[in-house]
């Protein structure tokens, strides 16, 4: 058993504000503890998962140039393929054994954001395979549909209106993140794991893995857990920016990776950053009457830079 809750959250998305309000009170009990929960009940089709799983089975096995001709464009754009090794979690350890590869929002070249040079904004890298950017650029959509939704519950936690996070994540820092460990060499460096101990810089993470496990969770005593793999089910936590906008009501849990020994193992992360114009603020129900809050005002942007330009810093 895990002590990281699960939660259904189809009656979140069937639009009444009741049900909302319920499921947005355990999604915050959980918020306020482990920092991670399953989300069951969503409304991602498994027919589409499984097909992003396919197509990163198949980049992450193609010949290097197709994935070359992708490589990874830099923190400030934050998309493409990154290399074994290419990424440190935690810059005070060896390199991550794992590969990646990040797609965003899908923007034209001409997109007045991209001209004007607005930070993570960039057009996406595809690689020369059939159907992966229709499939990518579909679940994208569908899993940014429920981190809003999720949002929705949040909101009502929080005691703001349920739709105070729309409009900063209609245009959000998005990316969706293909992860490939392949199995760990007779003997890793000190300290090197699959993915090193870190919180997430954005609003929330949904992820998908396969039945390979590795996933940690630190809880609030500072013990790991396991998470295990729940066929069909997201894991979603919070984290930083989240945390800071709530003033720390809400817990970025430090979580890590073990390197699988004896097989490939692939997982789906999607991380839900704000838009980069977004004012994260402390929200007013986070503070008691008087207090100050713990953070000053920052943009979705200037926060996540902050975060992100350090992971890719060697």
């Amino acid at each position: 058993m895990s002590a990281i809750p699960i939660i259904d959250v189809s009656p979140l998305l069937s639009g009444s504000s009741a049900t909302a309000e319920t499921i947005g009170k355990q999604i915050g009990a959980a918020a306020r503890d482990v920092g991670f929960f399953y989300v069951a009940g969503h409304d991602v089709p498994l027919a589409l998962m499984n097909e992003v799983f396919r197509h990163a089975a198949e980049l992450f096995s193609a010949p290097a140039p197709i994935r070359e001709a992708v490589a990874f464009n830099g923190a400030s754009n934050n998309r493409g393929y990154i290399r074994m090794g290419g990424e440190s979690l935690d810059p005070s350890q060896p390199p991550d054994m794992k590969e990646a590869f990040n797609i965003g929002l899908e923007l034209a070249a001409d997109d007045p954001e991209i001209v004007t040079g607005v930070p993570f904004r960039g057009v996406n890298l595809w690689p020369d395979l059939p159907e992966f950017r229709d499939t990518m650029l579909a679940y994208f959509n569908a899993v940014w549909r429920l981190g809003r939704d999720l949002h929705r519950g949040i909101a009502f936690d929080l005691g703001i209106a349920p739709g105070f996070f729309e409009d900063k994540l209609d245009r959000p820092m998005a990316t969706l993140r293909l992860l490939h460990y392949p199995p760990a060499p007779g003997r890793l460096q000190d300290g090197q794991l699959g993915a090193g101990e870190h919180t997430d810089y954005g609003n929330l993470t949904l992820l998908v893995t396969d039945e390979i496990g590795g996933l940690m969770v630190r809880d609030r005593s500072g013990n790991w857990l396991d998470a295990p793999v729940l066929p069909g089910a997201f894991i979603c936590n919070i984290g930083d920016c989240l945390m800071r906008w709530s003033n720390d009501v809400y817990v970025s849990t430090p979580h890590k990776v073990n390197a699988p020994k004896n097989a490939d193992r692939y997982s789906v992360a999607f991380f839900l950053d704000p838009n980069p114009d977004a004012l994260v603020a402390c929200l007013p129900s986070c503070t008691a009457p008087g207090e100050t809050p713990k953070y000053p005002p920052i943009t979705g942007a200037d926060f996540i830079r902050s975060r992100l330009e350090p992971t890719f810093a060697a």
